[in-house]
């Protein structure tokens, strides 16, 4: 539990102080000085990361580590910002508040209580109307490119769903999918990677499409996917240790054999 003698706007304001004298020109770190919006960014990115990880593993005592690292990057930007005299993060605070606010018109204003659905998509007409307001025109504006792949064409394809552009039900995808494997298999005889990658990535946005149409998140699958195989493949390799067998000596029929061993395991 937080500590109530501990202040939030003392804390924000001596982070905000210490990012000030890393950035000094004359007394500040060498490393921090240098850094630069394009720099930084990255970084940002690893600890968004980071904190997902944090909560995937449920890892609430190093969440509070991994939330703060990623406020770091804020601030740090905002210094960026400030000492180029674009902004400081007063105006980032007040442009998220001022946001929630306006999208929040049952909360904070005198709209009729909404359910989470209908929320959902009395966000969208805000969220549709301010990227108007910005001049940004066309049903996929606004869908960042340096989103991962997967979490874009997921979005991408739920902003084309809601002007009718869209497949009826899953079925459907799934027979699109069907074709995008043939199409692939049309290309192996050539192996031109050009062709390959392209096939190769219809087929991922389809997949990615198919997620949107259950209900579920690609990047999660796919994450989930991945831990799933680092546990077999571990197990796999434990059981092989305990033979005093390494996996470069076996062949793919005896390490398939180990796989199926582990998920006969896993089922019990």
């Amino acid at each position: 539990m937080s500590d109530p003698a501990v202040s939030a706007e003392a804390e924000l304001r001596r982070l905000l102080e210490i990012m000030a004298a890393l950035r000094d020109p004359a007394t500040g770190c060498p490393w921090d000085r240098t850094q630069s919006f394009e720099t930084i960014a990255r970084y940002t990115i690893e600890e968004a990361y980071e904190v997902a990880d944090a909560i995937a593993q449920r890892d609430f005592s190093a969440l509070p580590d991994e939330l703060g690292d990623l406020l770091f990057q804020v601030v740090y930007h905002a210094r960026i910002a400030e000492e180029a005299g674009l902004f400081g993060f007063a105006e980032i605070a007040k442009s998220i508040s001022d946001k929630m606010i306006r999208r929040h018109p049952h909360v904070f204003g005198d709209a009729a209580a909404r359910n989470a659905s209908d929320q959902t998509a009395a966000w969208e007409v805000q969220k549709s109307a301010e990227r108007a307001a910005r001049r940004q025109s066309g049903a996929l504006a606004g869908v960042p490119t340096a989103l991962p792949a997967l979490t874009r064409a997921l979005k991408l394809t739920g902003r084309a769903a809601r002007v009718g552009f869209d497949w009826p039900d899953v079925d459907q995808v799934l027979a699109k999918l069907d074709e995008e494997i043939q199409e692939l298999r049309d290309e192996l005889s050539d192996a031109d990677p050009t062709r390959l990658g392209d096939e190769v990535g219809d087929l991922l946005f389809v997949l990615a499409n198919l997620a949107r149409k259950l209900g579920l998140q690609p990047e999660t699958c796919l994450r989930l996917a991945n831990e799933k195989f680092c546990r077999r493949f571990n197990a796999m390799e434990r059981i092989f240790d305990a033979e005093a067998k390494t996996l470069s000596e076996l062949s793919l029929a005896e390490m398939e054999a180990g796989w199926q061993r582990v998920k006969a395991a896993e089922r019990r």
